[in-house]
């Protein structure tokens, strides 16, 4: 299902990483939090929130999360953006910890986990509007700051007002998607993934276009997402966080939804779902041969998980 803000806003994940070498990626000391801002230094009093990030978070996986208001954490401090209601930060964390970071200790164990997830969450209540009319769901700073955005929009089951036909595909395609993603940059800027995988489609990139085309249309050419047409980079981790939040079943759905026919760009059905299958296979490979993680296994673990959640 596509996130209902959808057909208002085209949505970008605005990676600050992506101009930056690999070894400029990997100088932060990923695992050490000794100097993050918000971990002992600031004036207010610890409450129940802070208690459950330290003992959920913090405790075992060296993981911080900063939801008290601080417009310089963020980019652009031009933008109007609003605090966290503090009542939906152990909501929104805990689904992430559900959905992303006991998926990856269970199939790669903790040891992998802690090295490489990112290790500051910087939380904004409200969206980022840029000119263009998109919508950032995220930054990714060096491997270890991601900033998320639209707290205050978060609602699983249980939750007051909670609409699984909305809110399932909102927290799927927003938030869940996002973690997956920029986890997706922190691997393959670690690692980088086999040169192949810029082949299958190397033509048809769009740049700074694909704001212009829809899932649908992207999807005929061998896109995953309309974003993924963006660069190479942004295609792989597209694919891993498309494969990861819909499952094998949502994204054999995804293949086998595109229309007979030629694109307007001359790519036929079976050219398009060939691509998609490439690229599938290829990540598949990466973790197992990169990371020694059953890709399939990781994918199932997700979903499960995704699927007690809405």
């Amino acid at each position: 299902m596509n996130m209902i803000f959808k057909p208002m806003y085209k949505l970008i994940l605005a990676l600050l990483c992506l101009g930056t070498t690999l070894s400029s990626c990997k100088e932060e000391k990923i695992g050490d939090v000794e100097d993050i801002p918000g971990l002992g230094g600031d004036s207010w009093a610890q409450g129940p929130v802070d208690k459950w990030i330290l003992d959920s978070l913090t405790t075992p996986y060296n993981i911080s999360a900063k939801y008290k208001w601080d417009q310089f954490e963020f980019a652009n401090i031009t933008k109007t953006l609003v605090p966290p209601d503090e009542a939906q930060v152990i909501p929104l964390l805990s689904t992430i910890k559900k959905a992303w970071t006991l998926p990856y200790v269970q199939e790669a164990g903790q040891v992998f986990y802690n090295k490489y997830s990112p290790k500051f969450f910087i939380l904004s209540g409200s969206n980022e509007y840029n000119a263009e009319g998109s919508v950032t769901l995220g930054t990714a700073e060096g491997g270890r700051k991601v900033i998320l955005y639209g707290v205050n929009l978060f609602k699983i089951k249980g939750m007051a007002g909670y609409n699984p036909a909305r809110d399932s595909s909102f927290v799927k395609d927003w938030f869940l998607h996002t973690i997956h993603h920029e986890f997706g940059h922190i691997l393959h800027q670690t690692v980088l993934y086999p040169v192949e995988f810029k082949n299958i489609t190397k033509s048809l990139y769009q740049g700074g276009n694909w704001i212009n085309w829809s899932d649908a249309d992207a999807r005929r050419d061998g896109f995953v997402t309309a974003y993924s047409s963006f660069n190479f980079d942004e295609d792989f981790v597209e694919m891993i966080a498309m494969m990861l939040t819909e499952g094998k079943v949502g994204f054999d759905k995804i293949v086998n939804s595109i229309p007979e026919g030629t694109s307007p760009r001359g790519v036929t059905k079976a050219q398009a779902q060939a691509s998609l299958r490439q690229k599938e296979a290829i990540v598949v490979a990466y973790y197992k041969n990169t990371w020694k993680i059953d890709f399939y296994s990781l994918q199932k673990r997700v979903r499960g998980s995704m699927n007690k959640l809405f």
